[in-house]
Order: C-alpha cells, then structure tokens, then sequence
C-alpha cells in the first residue's frame, strides 16, 4: 500500500499544464524565426526553449545565432503570430476543470507558478476564465531568477505559510520539474511539447498522461 500523502497546498504551473499555450509559444516562435530567414536547427533549439522564461529564451537566441541576431524584429513576429492565434481562443488542457473541481471541493490551498510575467499570467487566466480559482499567483516578477531556479516554488510556499514538502507541485517541463524538485515539493509531471528525461523521470513521484490522472492519483494518496 502506498504511503499517504500528507498536503497542504498544490501548486501549478500554467503554460502547457493548465493551458493549452506552450503548442502556440512553440509555433510562433519557430514562425518568426523563418519569417526572419533562420531555418536550421530552429525546431531543436525552441523545443530547448520550453518552460524556460523568456529573458532566458532571449539569450540563448543571441547564444546560438550570434550578437547580431535581429531580437527585435524577431520579437515582433512572434507577438502578432502568438496574439492571432490566442484570439482564436485560449485552450485548457484536458481534465484542468477537473482537477480545480476536486481541488476546490477539497478546500485545498492552490497557487499558480509560472514563467510568465503577472501582467501576462493575469490575463491568460482570466481569458480562461478560471483566474478566481487561485489562492495566489508567483510569476517571473516575484524573482530574480526564474525555472529552473526553485525560487519560485519555494516563495509560493513561503506565501502560502506552509512547507514545500508539504507541497504537490504539478509541471509539464523537464526545467520546470527541477524547479519544484529542488524546492522540495512532491512533483508530478504531466508532459506536454517534450517528453521528461531519465533525469526528469527520477525527481518525479509519477509522471501522468492528464491532469485527470493527477486527480485520481491525489485521491488515491489521501491528498484530497
């Protein structure tokens, strides 16, 4: 029988955990890249890029392309590519309703964790529609260095006034499990645009096909 869980708070990434967004990161980048004439390696080097903020995206761009890399002119593409595609309607991942359902239903404490700026967090969540459901919100603002750096996780523990260890943490990133992992908290991976490393796999009390399985797996370990 496995050992139950004891919890006082889950934490979830956004970007390709709860929302469908990271498919629309990842497309547009490669998009403004070929639109600015860089076509070899692209796809590799976004897929490097995912769950990493964009500071972080930025300079491993100029990195690999060279100082004179036109970042603004990319920038630009991106952004009308990337807000064309979110008026189209901003997905959820399957099973996130779900999932803050059973959450909610629990009287679990949940703070959203992510990369994201909070002016960029902020308006997702409430495009989504489910922003009210958190108790508090960590973005890239709130530190000095984002994921895989654990600052984030273990300030939105600190917010909450309880202990990382006490802490699920759901992500859907290999840089974003090893943020969680190295603050302490029981990290659950449900892959999205890369598949978890052997690395990855190993810092994961289990890595699931859908935030469903999440539920049902926190149910089973007396989490909720």
């Amino acid at each position: 029988m496995n050992t139950p869980w004891t919890v006082d708070a889950v934490l979830l990434d956004m970007d390709g955990t709860l929302l469908d967004t990271e498919k629309v990161y990842f497309d547009s980048l490669v998009a403004a890249l070929n639109a600015c004439g860089y076509t070899d390696d692209v796809v590799a080097l976004c897929h490097s890029m995912v769950g990493l903020p964009g500071p972080v995206c930025e300079t491993m761009l100029r990195d690999h392309y060279g100082t004179e890399f036109p970042l603004a002119e990319v920038n630009r593409a991106f952004i009308i590519t990337r807000d064309r595609m979110f008026n189209a309607g901003l997905p959820l991942k399957p099973g996130t309703i779900e999932l803050l359902d059973g959450l909610a239903a629990a009287d679990c404490r949940t703070a959203i964790v992510t990369s994201s700026s909070r002016r960029t967090a902020e308006r997702h969540l409430t495009l989504a529609g489910i922003r009210d459901r958190f108790e508090t919100l960590l973005t890239l603002d709130d530190v000095t260095h984002g994921k895989p750096d654990p600052a984030l996780y273990l300030k939105a523990a600190a917010r909450l006034g309880v202990l990382p260890a006490a802490c699920i943490a759901v992500e859907d990133s290999n840089h974003g499990v090893s943020a969680a992992h190295a603050a302490g908290a029981i990290t659950l991976m449900v892959p999205d645009m890369a598949p978890p490393t052997e690395e990855t796999r190993a810092k994961c009390a289990a890595v699931l096909p859908d935030l469903n399985a999440v539920l049902a797996l926190l149910q089973e370990r007396g989490a909720l």
